[in-house]
């Protein structure tokens, strides 16, 4: 009796085993995955270049007499107007020169009135027959050259006076001024090198070379559209912050630098008052000279481009892909070229057509040519405006991502 039910107990679990192995065996349902439609949509292209603040004016100060340094007339740092005196150089010596060149031409003036008078006199004893030619002729030659003497007095009298400016040292531009190199005391001539540098503050350059490719692109992009003036130029600062002011493109290098196939544009940016300080204080504004930004080009009519999100696409060493729907409902490899990208949104250039349901999530569970369960991706978030452009520029180091290699991204819009 007990070997029967022991039969019947190893019959039963051999049974359930059948059954689950069975099971196992059973194939799966299609992997559910989320689809989104290649849709046109509108975008605004931004392109990001590395660029350097300039001073639009920079001016090196320098004695242009030898003379004692008595006085600075500025605070190191601060910002200074047009024909304001920053340095008073010892003025007694050059003022005395001045005083002995007026008395140089007072004096050769008095002569020269004599002068004037004596051939007056011999030209009317001439017409009387009481006096001679050869009078005449020595008296209109001395006052002549008293004449002659007078106007060389006249330019050591002005070179007295010029020299006596130069102990004046005056800002020739407004802008902020350097440290000064020099301090009371001591003796300054031409050779002494800089007193102090002066550069402009409102507005600045900004400096950024583009390579020749991007360049080129750039200008058939906005050929039709006025060119440069197509475009608004904006920067994001160090920090990561976008700078509130716009610029435009004034200038264009005309050569290509030969070691960096680049070509170097100029844009221009107003660069307003932060903080006032007191007079003669600092005063902060944003942009300051030598300071390195990001450039980013940005178009001023938005473009019509196909979209698909940028999850979507994947990549491997032959490029970009991406999978797509056919009519079987089975996930095909498609290869694509991507255009002006962000992290959110991949434009296409080549590959997809308008309408196609290509795969965005679930990615990881398909293979090539297996049949999907379809269904709507979820929806992208949207991203708020006040971080636009901090954080999603595609990088240089990213061609997957850009599709040029030149730093380029676009803000793409529903």
């Amino acid at each position: 009796m007990a070997y029967r039910l022991s039969a019947v107990l190893v019959l039963m679990a051999f049974g359930g085993w059948l059954a689950g192995s069975a099971a196992a065996q059973q194939p799966a349902g299609p992997p559910a995955v989320g689809v989104v439609r290649a849709e046109r949509q509108q975008i605004t292209q931004t392109d990001e270049f590395v660029g350097r603040v300039q001073a639009v004016s920079r001016v090196t100060l320098v004695a242009r007499v030898t003379a004692f340094l008595e006085r600075r007339m500025f605070v190191e740092g601060s910002e200074v107007k047009k024909d304001d005196l920053l340095y008073q150089l010892e003025q007694p010596p050059f003022q005395a020169q001045v005083d002995a060149a007026k008395a140089n031409v007072d004096q050769l003036d008095a002569q020269h009135r004599n002068a004037q008078i004596a051939l007056t006199r011999a030209q009317e004893l001439l017409q009387r027959n009481a006096g001679t030619q050869a009078t005449v002729d020595a008296a209109l030659a001395t006052e002549r050259a008293l004449a002659a003497q007078i106007e060389g007095a006249k330019a050591q009298l002005k070179t007295a006076e010029i020299n006596l400016g130069y102990t004046e040292i005056r800002a020739p531009i407004d802008g902020k001024i350097s440290s000064t190199g020099v301090t009371e005391g001591n003796v300054v001539s031409s050779t002494t090198g800089t007193l102090a540098t002066l550069v402009s503050q409102d507005p600045m350059y900004v400096i950024f070379p583009v390579s020749q490719r991007a360049e080129l692109d750039l200008r058939n992009r906005y050929a039709g559209k006025g060119g440069f003036n197509a475009v608004v130029l904006k920067l994001r600062l160090p920090d990561g912050r976008i700078y509130q002011q716009d610029g435009k493109a004034d200038y264009v290098s005309p050569t290509v630098a030969e070691n960096t196939d680049t070509i170097t544009i100029r844009g221009v940016f107003p660069n307003p008052v932060l903080v006032s300080g007191q007079p003669g204080q600092p005063t902060v504004r944003e942009l300051t000279d030598g300071e390195f930004v990001t450039v980013l080009v940005e178009g001023v009519q938005p473009i019509t481009v196909l979209a698909i999100p940028r999850a979507a696409v994947l990549s491997d060493q032959q490029g970009d892909y991406v999978y797509v729907i056919d009519a079987q409902k089975r996930a095909q490899v498609r290869r694509i070229q991507l255009g002006q990208s962000t992290p959110s949104t991949a434009v296409i250039t080549n590959g997809l057509s308008e309408g196609e349901l290509v795969i965005s999530e679930g990615l990881q569970r398909v293979r090539p040519g297996q049949e999907v369960s379809a269904g709507p991706a979820t929806p992208t978030p949207a991203i708020p405006p006040s971080s636009v452009g901090q954080g999603g520029a595609s990088s240089a180091n990213s061609p997957s991502q850009t599709g040029k290699g030149t730093g380029a991204s676009s803000g793409a819009k529903k």
